[in-house]
């Protein structure tokens, strides 16, 4: 008489098989889990080279407002493409790709969108590093408190536009409210005799903001001139460099690609990089605006700085 196949032994056969094979899928997702884990470490980007602004260290790269506020110094349609592609959560997302790249400070401008942005950035984890540019004693309290900056700085278009009325008293004005609100403060300028003149008559400043181009120039345009468009001169980041060299406090350049007028290629862009960094202190560093959104200036830009920012 033949044999009763055994169920039990069928089922107890295939509930074994069944559990090797979770427990082989499971090995292998906790094997791809720390694989993936292993390729972002070996693909963390290397610290930045920092310098020390107040108690804060911040990376020698620092990502610019302009762009972000549709200041392309290009012309109007320029833009307005960028400030309609700024939404308020790229702008977000912006500040969060800088930070994985090891940038860790941001200069901003105060608009509409400032104050959610850095709500959003600061509620997504960033430790980002706030710098204010702006203008006017008068809201410097409010400032101070909707964005909560490491430093406040007095507008370079403003700084220039008073010292030419003679004026520079409510500049000078300005950083003392904010010193009195507790808060590092500095001025940032075009014109290097503006910076020049601060330091000679010994202002109380924490920092500079130093323009590579004296953008606010008289401009000599020819009477039949329809427009001459702003005066970037070639020698004008050899004249700002060598008064930032000068000065005693940290200096912040900008503008070191030109208002992008130095990015046809990224050859180009890097020796900008590079002789910004070798003509000013070890204790400065740069802003710079980015504009992601055909190519990965953010990595470039933060590689660039890595190259040519180190000391010592």
């Amino acid at each position: 008489m033949a044999a009763k196949p055994c169920r039990t032994s069928t089922t107890g056969r295939r509930q074994f098989l069944s559990q090797l094979s979770a427990a082989a899928a499971a090995s292998g997702l906790a094997w791809a889990g720390q694989s993936a884990a292993g390729e972002r470490a070996a693909a963390a980007p290397a610290p930045l080279p920092t310098i020390a602004l107040g108690k804060h260290r911040v990376t020698r790269l620092i990502a610019g407002w302009n762009p972000i506020g549709g200041g392309s110094y290009l012309g109007h349609h320029m833009d307005r493409h960028m400030k309609e592609y700024f939404t308020v959560e790229r702008t977000v997302e912006f500040l969060l790709r800088c930070e994985r790249e090891g940038i860790n400070a941001h200069q901003f401008s105060s608009s509409d969108k400032t104050v959610e942005v850095l709500r959003t950035a600061r509620e997504r984890g960033s430790k980002m590093h706030f710098i204010c540019l702006h203008s006017g004693r008068s809201g410097i309290r409010k400032m101070i408190e909707s964005t909560q900056p490491i430093a406040m700085v007095h507008h370079g278009g403003v700084t220039d536009r008073l010292f030419a009325q003679g004026k520079s008293q409510d500049v000078h004005d300005y950083v003392k409210e904010a010193h009195d609100r507790g808060v590092p403060a500095g001025v940032s300028a075009h014109n290097p005799d503006c910076i020049k003149r601060i330091a000679d008559e010994g202002w109380k400043v924490d920092l500079f903001m130093t323009c590579f181009y004296f953008l606010t120039r008289k401009k000599t345009a020819p009477s039949k001139m329809l427009y001459l468009g702003y005066p970037f001169y070639a020698a004008d980041p050899q004249a700002m460099t060598a008064v930032i060299r000068q000065v005693k406090q940290p200096c912040l350049g900008f503008k070191i690609l030109a208002a992008g007028r130095k990015c046809a290629d990224q050859r180009t862009v890097r020796e900008a990089f590079r002789f910004a960094f070798q003509h000013i202190k070890p204790t400065d560093g740069v802003i710079v605006g980015m504009y992601p959104r055909f190519f990965d200036e953010i990595r470039a830009n933060a590689r660039y700085a890595r190259e040519s920012g180190r000391t010592g």
